[in-house]
């Protein structure tokens, strides 16, 4: 069973709560076995001054590119269910960051994540959350 996670974010005092179900996102999808590709989406959650409130993960879609070592998300679908869940929250709900695998017992990012991630957050002036989910962490 798993229970929701909260980390500290290092950047400032607050704090990230990643809700049970989004946890589970991940587990679904850990590269557990020798042919698994990586699987990743986007988180969706709120913005709560400081902190970040992680309520739901998109799962892979046939439209996403995977092998072993790399994921390439499609964009468009994985947006379309950012802005259906923004609108059915009455503008609330935001879109978080991003989430990949990783075939690592404790994953890092490569050069092409952090590159990514650098591209994502020039565009964006609120904090964002990446997450690799490991094959145990």
């Amino acid at each position: 069973m798993l229970y929701p996670l909260v980390l500290r974010r290092p950047d400032d005092d607050g704090f990230v709560l990643i809700e049970e179900r989004v946890l589970q996102v991940f587990a679904r999808h850990r590269q557990l076995h020798q042919g698994a590709p990586e699987s990743g989406g986007i988180l969706l959650g709120f913005r709560r001054g400081s902190h970040l409130h992680v309520t739901e993960a998109t799962a892979p879609l046939i439209s996403d590119q995977a092998s072993r070592t790399r994921f390439f998300r499609s964009a468009a679908p994985h947006q379309q269910a950012a802005l259906a869940r923004w609108r059915e929250s009455g503008g609330t709900m935001d879109y978080l960051g991003e989430w990949h695998t990783h075939p690592e017992h404790r994953p890092s990012p490569s050069t092409i994540d952090i590159g990514g991630w650098q591209r994502i957050c020039s565009k964006r002036e609120t904090p964002m959350l990446f997450v690799i989910a490991g094959t145990q962490n």
